[in-house]
């Protein structure tokens, strides 16, 4: 597959990782995302997608793309053969000012892109992207076309400082000595957390102390569970096995079984052995 990325400038930077172009053949006709503190934008250029996202029992079709804010649980994706999209990882906080509704609404249930743009925008949008010669052409388009659509949002610079707080300790800080810090009540903040990034700070470290510690693993070494469940922090194994269950449906055995397979059959792909195969 091809995947190239480009960070954005200014005033989009504070907002976004990267944006990314995706073209090409799927490594796994189905492959399973682990939840993480990465809030989603897919603009879809070929045909649908599917995606089967928390709790969902069936699969959902997407034309046109999807967002979806900071997931609680892993999700699973359908890509067709051949696939074309471009999309944007955002940080936590970073998809709520492109949104017109409250970011805990999409959490576990993606919208398309046309409910949250509308049909003629992502129309205009698609055909626009269509007509770039070079996937950096293509980015360029989809950054002046999120810049264009920045709005300002209540209590966006307090929820992306103590957001950059959190990860910045793998999500280990304690949540009430940073809503000490912030001077604000554990009411407002959660209600401004689930707000812009769909969940409340607890669990938003959660998923870093989570992503953290499972990325950290070497799957091609000997992994002590135990020693990795208390090096993060967790007060026992018991308690790790159920949260790592709860953000990618897997026991730690498993996913090192999956994620080695992944390794193994595709070493050096561009979607780097996060994605597994579900299939």
């Amino acid at each position: 597959m091809e995947y190239v990325s480009r960070v954005p400038g200014p005033p989009l930077d504070g907002l976004i990782g990267d944006l990314y172009y995706l073209a090409g053949v799927p490594p796994y006709s189905r492959l399973m995302l682990p939840a993480a503190p990465a809030p989603l934008l897919i603009v879809n250029l070929g045909a649908p997608f599917l995606l089967r996202a928390g709790t969902d029992e069936e699969d959902v079709e997407y034309a046109d793309g999807c967002a979806v804010t900071t997931p609680t649980r892993a999700w699973e994706f359908a890509y067709p053969t051949p696939t074309r999209s471009v999309g944007v990882h955002f940080r936590p906080w970073g998809l709520a000012p492109f949104l017109p509704m409250p970011a805990a609404e999409l959490c576990d249930r993606p919208a398309t892109v046309e409910q949250i743009w509308g049909r003629p925008a992502i129309a205009a949008l698609r055909h626009r992207l269509t007509l770039a010669d070079a996937p950096h052409e293509m980015l360029m388009v989809l950054e002046e076309e999120l810049v264009r659509r920045l709005r300002v949002i209540d209590g966006l610079d307090l929820v992306r400082h103590l957001s950059s707080t959190i990860a910045a300790t793998g999500g280990t800080v304690p949540i009430r000595d940073i809503g000490v810090a912030a001077r604000a009540s554990s009411t407002y903040l959660a209600k401004r957390f689930k707000a812009i990034v769909g969940v409340t700070p607890k669990r938003l470290a959660r998923s870093y102390r989570f992503s953290s510690t499972v990325l950290a693993i070497d799957v091609a070494a000997p992994i002590d569970w135990g020693e990795v469940a208390a090096d993060a922090g967790y007060f026992d194994q018991a308690h790790f096995v159920r949260e790592f269950r709860e953000f990618t449906g897997l026991t730690p055995t498993r996913y090192v079984e999956v994620r080695r397979r992944f390794l193994r059959d595709h070493p050096g792909h561009a979607l780097d052995g996060w994605p597994l195969p579900a299939d």
